[in-house]
């Protein structure tokens, strides 16, 4: 925290008064507004100032109901950042996230295997209790959350970090599945995460596959159990500026978001990065928006200039895997509904599939590279931006043989690195991009070329990813959220520092080395001990 909010915490004297006040009605907690709009004048004031880390800022507790807080604003209106660090100190409790505590309670000396099983009660919540004003969505049962400065639930994280469950966690993997379930239940969809400013906007839809892994080899059974959420999020992906017709009739979708002003929280950055622009700043904003729905926020995918994050075009861009990963909530559905014996809904949501699938031919397939890619809507083609979204198709059985096969070979061409896959061949200094390399594109790829055959390759890519894991943790104790996979260290770039935790890492690592007994001396890796054996692969 900044030097002058420890000094705001010793003063004697408050900026004002804290009264008494009668205990919160369930109606007032309630309260679904982003702090933007909950306190219009003030946000604005703190979250240029420099004060306080902006995720912190958006998490904070109020220590009074947000109309007398701003009252008091009025009145007060500090004119030093010194009088504005008082007051924030005064009426807000600010998140106190301490990495070392954590750390300090686990064994420095346990296997990578041993430390991910001893993380899972660091960063599993407890059912929340209402807050009162909070940006949190209070969630009615456990769930675990990626760590560091993301301490709620994430939408797509949840998956990659289920799939690490093992049989002893299935009560929590049902709670998040059902957290979820209750999400889409009162907001008809799953936010980005739980936190009202998230609201606006979803990311990657990985809800079924979640589902599917409460039975695995009987996931209908689970699909059946969920039909009316999983309609009701299709539903909201089909409707509206999401949904994009082409010339021939065909619907694809796309990111959105459905406000046009600075996220919540990155307010200074989407700022920063409009000052820097011409574009009118609410354009602008809805693509930053839309990008931070697609998970890959930020990436060359998405920006006209590959070096200019100012002309982002997330809007502009019908994604391959956001399109795979709704034939496969279209497959879902219709094998629910097969299980719950209606026969019309399973043709019903059989046929979208096929006309996705037909869809995703005839606008998304590359030809000549040999690849599923991004269909560009302002230049009428597939985007030429290689990435690993590629392996989605693979990862959801939409591809052919014949397109698995060119789609292997062209990522062992252009994506192998030494420490794994990389994210895209570009270096841009945002995160979703060169060199950096992510659990989550790691666990698509792997299992989507096992599908079909490259075991291989998958294999190849599973254990250079776990070299970097290993390698890291010998080195640091710790598992990050992104890796450098060009020379196997901790990853970079975006706009925070360098997460630790970390949820989706933990969940895929232990994935990899429960899915294959040759994976298992990474998982006895310990700190400290002949970390020099992981040198990247050649």
């Amino acid at each position: 925290m900044a030097a002058l909010l420890v000094s705001a915490c010793q003063q004697t004297t408050p900026v004002a008064v804290i009264p008494a006040h009668p205990a919160l009605q369930p109606s007032e907690l309630a309260e679904r507004d982003p702090p933007s709009l909950v306190y219009p004048g003030l946000f604005q004031r703190v979250a240029l100032s420099g004060l306080v880390d902006p995720k912190d800022w958006v998490d904070a507790k109020p220590k009074l109901p947000p109309p007398l807080i701003n009252e008091a604003y009025d009145e007060a209106r500090p004119q030093t950042r010194e009088d504005l660090a008082a007051f924030i100190v005064t009426f807000f409790d600010l998140p106190n996230d301490d990495p070392e505590a954590d750390d300090a309670a686990l064994q420095t000396d346990l296997s990578l295997s041993d430390h991910i099983e001893a993380l899972w009660p660091h960063l599993t919540r407890n059912a929340d209790d209402s807050v009162r004003a909070t940006s949190l969505i209070p969630l009615p049962f456990p769930y675990i959350v990626p760590g560091g400065r993301f301490r709620e639930v994430y939408y797509w994280d949840a998956y990659f970090t289920m799939t690490g469950l093992g049989p002893s966690h299935d009560e929590i993997k049902q709670s998040m599945v059902d957290n979820f379930a209750w999400l889409i239940r009162e907001t008809g969809h799953v936010p980005n995460a739980n936190r009202t400013y998230y609201l606006s906007r979803s990311q990657p839809p990985f809800f079924f596959a979640m589902v599917g892994l409460l039975s695995p080899g009987d996931e209908a059974a689970a699909w059946a159990d969920y039909l009316p959420e999983l309609k009701a999020e299709y539903a909201f992906w089909m409707q509206g500026e999401r949904a994009v017709t082409l010339p021939d009739g065909s619907v694809l979708n796309r990111y959105w978001d459905g406000r046009d002003v600075p996220r919540d929280e990155s307010f200074i950055q989407d700022t920063e990065t409009a000052h820097q622009s011409d574009r009118p700043k609410a354009e602008l904003y809805r693509e930053l928006r839309a990008g931070a729905e697609s998970g890959w926020d930020f990436s060359s995918r998405w920006l006209d200039d590959p070096q200019d994050l100012s002309t982002i075009e997330t809007t502009h861009i019908l994604p391959v895997d956001l399109n795979a990963l709704l034939y496969g909530l279209e497959q879902a559905i219709a094998a629910g509904c097969e299980q719950a014996e209606d026969p019309a809904c399973h043709e019903s949501f059989r046929a979208k599939a096929e006309t996705r699938k037909a869809a995703m031919n005839n606008w998304l397939w590359d030809e000549t590279r040999g690849v599923f890619g991004d269909y560009d809507l302002d230049a009428g083609a597939v985007t030429q931006r290689d990435s690993a979204a590629i392996l989605y198709p693979l990862f959801m059985g939409l591809a052919t043989q014949a397109q698995a096969d060119s789609t292997a070979d062209y990522t062992a061409e252009r994506l192998l690195s030494e420490g794994g896959l990389m994210t895209t061949p570009l270096e841009t200094g945002q995160q979703w991009d060169a060199p950096n390399g992510w659990a989550p594109l790691h666990w698509i790829a792997i299992r989507g070329l096992e599908d079909y055959g490259h075991a291989v390759l998958a294999e190849d890519i599973a254990e250079r990813w776990l070299t970097t894991v290993a390698r890291t943790y010998c080195e640091t104790g710790k598992l990050v959220e992104k890796y450098d996979v060009v020379t196997a260290r901790p990853g970079g770039g975006g706009e925070y520092p360098l997460q630790d935790g970390f949820g989706w890492t933990n969940g895929v690592t232990a994935a990899l080395i429960d899915m294959n007994p040759d994976y298992s001396a990474y998982g006895d890796t310990v700190p400290g001990e002949a970390c020099e054996r992981y040198a990247p692969a050649k």
